[in-house]
């Protein structure tokens, strides 16, 4: 994307306008430049700040049930390797799904129980 020309130009904000700008670009990792601009390409597109506030609301949202989410599949995976590891004792260090050895590849025996 082609960097645009910037031109100069003052105006005055409240202290607490500010100080708020200045800590939103510090969080956002941005100066307090880009987010005028920012502020005022928002409401040359029209959005309003109540919209603003919904999305907000909503991308934090998202993210903690995406944080959610992923903890819980990494508690499933814990459990199904802990699942997968008894099975590999109970069939004496053979990995799930390994047939016994016949002697014929592809071929399993099935041994009679004894009685």
């Amino acid at each position: 994307m082609a960097s645009e020309t910037m031109e100069l130009t003052n105006f005055h904000l409240g202290r607490k306008q500010k100080q708020a700008l200045k800590e939103r670009a510090l969080a956002k990792g941005t100066n307090l430049a880009e987010e005028i601009r920012n502020a005022v390409d928002a409401y040359l597109a029209g959005v309003t700040p109540e919209e603003l506030e919904l999305l907000d609301a909503a991308t934090r949202q998202a993210a903690s049930a995406i944080a959610e989410m992923s903890e819980m599949l990494e508690a499933t995976n814990r459990k199904a390797d802990r699942v997968f590891a008894e099975l590999e004792k109970l069939r004496g260090g053979r990995p799930a799904g390994a047939e016994a050895d016949t002697g014929a590849p592809g071929k399993a025996t099935r041994r009679k129980a004894s009685h």
